[in-house]
């Protein structure tokens, strides 16, 4: 069990993100029963393999609402192969339609930096 300075130290994850992840219900500590003098939460080490789970599916580009239907169930194992999948090509989509719009949007530019350069001052 690990308090919340270690967490972040072990993750490299700040504590303030640990916190607002706690507050967004993708991870979640606990006290001990037995320990009443402080509100001190501890955290095991599913939550560390949670955070690294969260890390890597907001580097691929995964938002934290895509992230909170998902994570349980795939972290437990609870979803399939064939859904973990569809998730997957579901984001393969969405990217591929960013990267129309990101074009576009260079494609005007384009066509803005060629229409000032051309015009006559």
């Amino acid at each position: 069990m690990k308090l919340i300075n270690q967490l972040s130290k072990e993750t490299g994850i700040p504590i303030g993100t640990i916190r607002f992840y706690e507050k967004s219900g993708l991870v979640k500590g606990q006290t001990k029963k037995e320990v009443t003098t402080n509100n001190y939460v501890y955290y095991d080490e599913e939550t560390v393999e949670k955070l690294r789970f969260i890390q890597m599916a907001k580097a691929v580009g995964f938002t934290l609402s895509e992230i909170k239907e998902v994570v349980d169930a795939w972290y437990k194992k609870q979803i399939s192969k064939v859904a973990k999948i569809e998730v997957l090509n579901k984001k393969l989509l969405q990217i591929d339609e960013k990267m129309k719009e990101l074009k576009a949007v260079k494609k005007q530019i384009a066509v803005c930096i060629y229409n000032i350069e051309s015009a006559v001052d």
